[in-house]
């Protein structure tokens, strides 16, 4: 598949990269791999989806924070990367919800950000292996945090 074309196709508007807010790196890449820290669900205007999935947010509203994190990951791929097509495959990620006790959806939430990749890289290339769980708290109150690992071209 060609993810650069399928953004076009699906008509998906990349936000602006994120900038790092501490001492770390958003993208590293080392011997054939892409690694991507930990992203949150910023949006177009710098705003951020916060609050607790399960009593802040439904399970939807935590499934579109989840895209909205897959889609900074994009924008730091391209920005970092200059074409999503030198990206070969997913190889992990691991997703953070930031939820409620008694909260048990978590993979639900996380499968926003998995369900992108799939339709970007398909259903091989675009599904790597996966962790989902919930956390008492995220960076800026945010609802969901994802980091993982991509294979380069």
């Amino acid at each position: 598949m060609n993810p650069q074309r399928k953004i076009t196709e699906l008509q998906i508007e990349l936000p602006p990269a994120p900038t790092a807010a501490g001492l770390y790196k958003p993208l590293l890449t080392i011997g054939g791999y892409a690694y991507f820290s930990g992203h949150l669900p910023l949006r177009s205007d710098g705003s951020m989806i916060t609050g607790k999935v399960g009593r802040d947010l439904t399970l939807e509203e935590g499934t579109l924070s989840a895209r909205q994190v897959g889609l900074n990951v994009l924008a730091t791929l391209l920005a970092s990367l200059g074409s999503l097509d030198r990206i070969s495959r997913v190889v992990k990620i691991l997703g953070m919800v930031n939820s409620s006790e008694g909260f048990h959806e978590h993979p639900k939430v996380i499968n926003g950000c998995s369900e992108l990749f799939k339709d970007l890289w398909g259903e091989d290339a675009g599904v790597g292996v996966r962790s989902a769980f919930g956390v008492s708290g995220l960076p800026g109150n945010a609802s969901v945090e994802i980091e993982g690992i991509f294979e380069l071209r």
